[in-house]
């Protein structure tokens, strides 16, 4: 593995034994050129895990069920919303822990910052029944369904 890092010129570990404290490598580092993760910010690149908030939506027999994993934050620091033309919106934020004077930081991964995520729901979606739970950091947000009336078939008495 150290052969590996020192060819590629980066992956400066800070513990060889821990597979975690890999550093991100970034292989257009120091190039001319501009690209686009070169152009990110690295306190940009740091919040972007928590930023893309990943919401998991199923729909049942009964219902459109959303999920989101928001770990360490409290229902007060998150929205749910209902926009014009059937839209969920939620939305929330993580503020950054307050640093003291006589701190010393040796790491920071928990990432921080706004996250806002929008879904159309279809025609069939009861927006003005929408109901939301937090529960041990998962946010599940349940839009109820109308119900699919069947079409009545009436059977037509052939003469002749």
């Amino acid at each position: 593995m150290a052969l590996i890092s020192s060819v590629l010129g980066g992956g400066r570990r800070s513990n060889i034994f821990d597979p975690i404290s890999l550093d991100i490598w970034d292989p257009f580092e120091g190039f001319p050129f501009s690209t686009t993760l070169a152009n990110v910010p690295n306190s940009a690149r740091e919040t972007s895990a928590f930023v893309n908030t990943r919401i998991d939506w199923k729909e049942t027999p009964e219902a459109h069920v959303f999920k989101a994993d928001l770990p360490g934050l409290k229902k007060e620091e998150v929205k749910v919303e209902v926009e014009e033309g059937r839209v969920l919106k939620i939305s929330g934020e993580r503020t950054k822990e307050q640093e003291e004077k006589n701190d010393k930081w040796h790491r920071v991964e928990r990432s921080s910052g706004k996250f806002l995520r929008r879904f159309r729901l279809p025609e069939n979606a009861k927006m003005d029944e929408v109901k939301a739970t937090m529960e041990n950091g998962v946010l599940t947000v349940r839009v109820p369904k109308e119900e699919v009336k069947k079409p009545e078939v009436k059977a037509i008495e052939i003469s002749g």
